[in-house]
């Protein structure tokens, strides 16, 4: 009797335990950890719940917005395109080789048999995607209801400027995003659009928006650390591809793994196939995988070099000049329609990880205080550690950081005030005591002010550079 007990017991918990990783596997979505190739809409509500959002002070009314956004949903680059193609050429010899082995093939997906590239043929790369202009259409639409104050106003180019890096995906979603934030306020056709400029620099000299391209200490820098980069990822990639030999037979090297990563997140992100090159990797191994992208973007993107922040400098102030002139029109009681009420630029992953990093956002503890003292900072920590720093929340296609400018009535702790939203949620600010709300003047001293003794030319010419030739990071092996 006791016996039939024990092994009831033993047959319910062996239930429990299959169930409960069933429900484990089915919970984790690789759509959310694609890291910068993840899609807006898989991630942008993906937010930390531990983290309680400030109230606006009774009274306070936005007088202006900043937006920095990255471009949405892109496809493949042409030299990417030709990647995939020769990646169908070499899954077809592995299945030969294997078979001409007599190995055993019974656990071989049967698409990866005969896979082509959906991609194979097609003469041009790169360019915005239906989903990607459907992103930046919502995100406009969205931003207009939110801040209908910041929007009741008839469009004209000094009240609401548009800017974008002069890559046509950038554009291309900068128009996107104008077509849903001013639908129905214009007269063009039934859908009553409106026509709107988008201004653009040249990129040899954008240095607001594409100053990656035109600092040549930091294309010296990123030269100089990608073959360190790759090093450190290969421990992992070599360990996921022992796995897929054992697991499927074929006889994978580092970069067959390499590229059936860079074609699942293709698959899921621009496709939404999960079934196929995504499900040749486990949770676990997806997880890995993920970390190596966010280490490469924290190396030779974020808080891995300072150099690679401090050229944003432009871009942070033109942000604050932007929000100086909108006090100053609020001050003098400047007419309506004669002043800006929004600032909206459109552009990259290399524009929008650097700022994010002036802001100090997804650091980890004690962090912002040791970049203020220009110390150097750990690498993200590997899973299954927990991490801030994840580029599928951080820069997804569509991603981006709004700064809304509030002002408060005299009674007010302070006259003016920023928050900080990013993918449109608010989020911590070290400068700002951990909070997404911060008086304007403690938000120009302890964010912005630190950056400011930084001039651009110093930062990017190369004897300036050559100064500096220590890492902002500790590299160590894994």
């Amino acid at each position: 009797m006791v016996m039939a007990k024990l092994l009831s017991l033993l047959l319910l918990f062996s239930v429990f335990f299959v169930h409960s990783n069933a429900g484990e596997e089915e919970a984790f979505d690789v759509r959310q950890h694609l890291s910068s190739v993840s899609r807006y809409g898989a991630v942008k509500d993906v937010a930390d719940n531990s983290f309680v959002a400030s109230e606006i002070p009774d009274g306070c009314t936005p007088i202006h917005l900043n937006l920095v956004a990255r471009h949405g949903t892109r496809s493949p680059t042409k030299k990417r395109m030709k990647d995939m193609d020769n990646l169908a050429s070499r899954l077809a010899s592995l299945v030969r080789e294997a078979e001409e082995q007599k190995q055993p093939l019974q656990n071989l997906p049967a698409w990866l048999r005969e896979w082509e590239s959906p991609w194979k043929g097609k003469q041009n790369g790169g360019q915005l995607t239906v989903q990607g202009e459907e992103e930046l259409y919502e995100l406009g639409i969205r931003t207009r209801e939110r801040f209908p104050h910041l929007f009741d106003e008839d469009y004209h180019p000094n009240v609401y400027a548009i800017k974008s890096s002069q890559i046509p995906r950038a554009s291309a979603s900068a128009v996107a995003f104008g077509m849903g934030l001013f639908s129905g306020k214009g007269n063009l056709g039934p859908g009553k659009h409106q026509a709107f400029a988008v201004t653009s620099e040249s990129r040899a000299s954008d240095i607001v928006l594409r100053f990656h391209d035109c600092c040549d200490n930091y294309k010296d820098y990123r030269k100089s650390q990608e073959p360190s980069v790759t090093k450190l990822k290969e421990p992992v990639l070599d360990e996921i591809t022992s796995a897929l030999k054992r697991r499927y037979k074929l006889n994978f090297s580092r970069q067959d793994t390499s590229s059936l990563w860079f074609l699942c997140k293709q698959e899921a992100s621009l496709l939404n196939v999960t079934d196929q090159a995504c499900a040749l990797f486990s949770p676990s191994e997806v997880a890995l995988l993920e970390w190596t992208d966010d280490l490469e973007a924290f190396i030779l993107k974020g808080y891995g070099k300072a150099l690679n922040y401090r050229m944003g400098v432009p871009l942070l102030k033109d942000v604050v000049q932007s929000m100086d002139q909108a006090i100053e029109a609020h001050e003098e009681k400047h007419a309506p329609g004669t002043y800006e009420k929004a600032r909206l630029r459109f552009a990259h992953a290399e524009t929008v990880v650097p700022f994010s990093c002036l802001l100090g956002l997804f650091l980890e503890g004690s962090e912002f205080q040791q970049i203020q003292r220009e110390q150097p900072l750990e690498h993200p920590p590997k899973p299954p550690q927990k991490r801030n720093w994840k580029c599928s929340n951080m820069a997804p296609f569509g991603g981006n950081n709004m700064l809304v400018l509030y002002s408060c009535p005299a009674n007010s702790s302070s006259t003016y005030f920023v928050q900080v939203l990013h993918n449109e949620q608010p989020i911590p600010v070290p400068g700002c005591d951990g909070s997404d709300l911060c008086p304007l003047d403690d938000f120009k001293e302890k964010v912005v002010a630190p950056h400011l003794k930084h001039d651009y030319n110093a930062v990017c010419n190369t004897k300036a550079g050559q100064q500096e030739q220590k890492p902002a990071t500790k590299v160590s092996a894994f």
